[in-house]
């Protein structure tokens, strides 16, 4: 299934390769089957989203999600070796939610002067292309009144056109789909076209930020976490970091930082006693971000719980608003994950990309300005292939001719994180999209 990769780069990777983390890697490993029986058990009695991608952190003893975005926009930065398996992947995808299907719309966001975005979406459209569907780029924009086409940096052009609504289906100048795809995330909230249709829309309309909230997925996260440590018998800290919700902030008029401030100090406990059971010698630090909303918007690294109530006008004001204008009215306080991976000398961490439920590729998002304990979604960062080589028996611990490749652990950690958001979405009724707010997974795992 995996290329030779014999005329690939590998991206020079400098990882902590001390302490549990090791040993972690290791009995995900020798665990193998056992995982991999428990996940197709789980894949019987839960649907996966049609596609996601899964930041991760490896801090050389702890290797976690720190975020799920169900409506990926990264596909061009993927290693276009591994784009058949990508193809395949959607096969299976497709043919689980419309065997006959032959088209499909394809709605991307509004972001028709971000070029990198708009290679995303060339590469998503070829893939779906390959994988034997007609594909037409239907536009939520007004100004888009008819066929219009955005040249692209790499020659290649796009063409978006309008949607229109008949019935209770959507469709472009008389193309009929079957499947109407979202790569638009819905931060500005559902789009009334979009509602109540016949045809299948995927993701869903309540995976949208209208709906989901970043703390239910990881309570769902919890949940799996815990399975699979039984599993495997490790500590479920090691792949599952802390969390609470603040569901009551305004960082403009300065309510609710008592709560903030208290969560903080709770979770910095927390992580310090783990650090002293683990004799880990770095500082505790939480990741503060919006509840829902990506784009790395609303994301600010706390050391002390005083910090909170020192913000000052340009801080609280960077943290009031995320994308679309949404404002911040409950945020996650997130254990902080160091990365202690770099490449070129650059911090970085490794997202991972999923179709179905197969893990079909990823790449290092690395920021030459940013630290090891600071969010590396942020202007200014850049992307590295990940390039999976070769399978690798021993994580470059024992065997000097292994190259730097960490496929399985990423792999595995990705999918855990892939069910709880299919756990997550089947909490939330179709129902909330229409201005309801998710639930908390109270789903089991076997």
């Amino acid at each position: 299934m995996v290329p030779s990769g014999e005329n690939m780069t590998v991206p020079r990777l400098t990882t902590a390769l001390t302490g549990p983390l090791a040993e972690l890697e290791r009995r995900l490993l020798g665990s193998m089957p056992a995982i991999e029986h428990w996940l197709r058990g789980e894949w019987q009695d839960h649907t996966a989203p049609f596609y996601c991608s899964v930041d991760l952190r490896n801090s050389g003893f702890k290797l976690a999600p720190v975020d799920t975005n169900l409506f990926p926009g990264g596909f061009n930065n993927l290693n276009p070796d591994f784009r058949p398996l990508c193809v395949q992947a959607a096969m299976v995808a497709i043919e689980k939610v419309c065997p006959d299907a032959r088209g499909v719309v394809l709605i991307p966001e509004s972001h028709t002067r971000n070029q990198f975005f708009l290679q995303n979406i060339a590469v998503l459209q070829t893939l779906l292309r390959q994988a034997g569907l007609h594909v037409r780029i239907g536009s939520l924009m007004r100004e888009v009144t008819g066929p219009t086409e955005l040249e692209l940096a790499s020659g290649a052009k796009l063409v978006l056109e309008p949607i229109e609504r008949r019935g209770n289906r959507v469709m472009v100048d008389g193309f009929d789909p079957c499947l109407v795809l979202l790569n638009n995330d819905l931060s500005g909230g559902t789009p009334e076209i979009l509602m109540g249709l016949e045809q299948n829309v995927l993701p869903p309309l309540h995976a949208g930020w209208t709906v989901r909230r970043k703390s239910n997925h990881f309570a769902a996260y919890r949940q799996v976490a815990e399975a699979f440590a039984g599993l495997i018998g490790i500590d479920p800290w090691l792949v599952n970091p802390y969390f609470e919700k603040c569901g009551r902030i305004n960082f403009r008029e300065r309510m609710g930082e008592e709560c903030l401030e208290g969560y903080v100090a709770e979770i910095l406990d927390d992580i310090r006693a783990k650090y002293k059971e683990y004799d880990i010698r770095q500082d505790p630090f939480v990741i503060v971000k919006a509840d829902a909303g990506t784009y790395g918007m609303g994301v600010m690294t706390v050391k002390d719980p005083s910090e909170v109530l020192e913000l000052n006008r340009k801080q609280r004001s960077k943290m009031a608003v995320v994308k679309e204008g949404l404002e911040v009215r409950e945020v996650m306080v997130q254990e902080g994950i160091y990365t202690f991976e770099s490449v070129d000398d650059a911090v970085a961490e490794p997202v991972v990309y999923l179709i179905d439920h197969f893990v079909v590729g990823g790449f290092y998002r690395v920021h030459t300005e940013r630290g090891q304990d600071q969010n590396l979604n942020a202007p200014g960062m850049h992307f590295a292939p990940l390039a999976f080589a070769a399978p690798c028996s021993s994580p470059n611990l024992d065997d000097p001719g292994c190259p730097p490749n960490r496929f399985y652990a990423y792999g595995v950690i990705a999918r855990l994180a892939l069910l709880a958001a299919a756990i997550e979405l089947e909490a939330a009724p179709e129902e909330a999209a229409l201005g309801g707010t998710a639930v908390s997974s109270a789903a089991l795992i076997k």
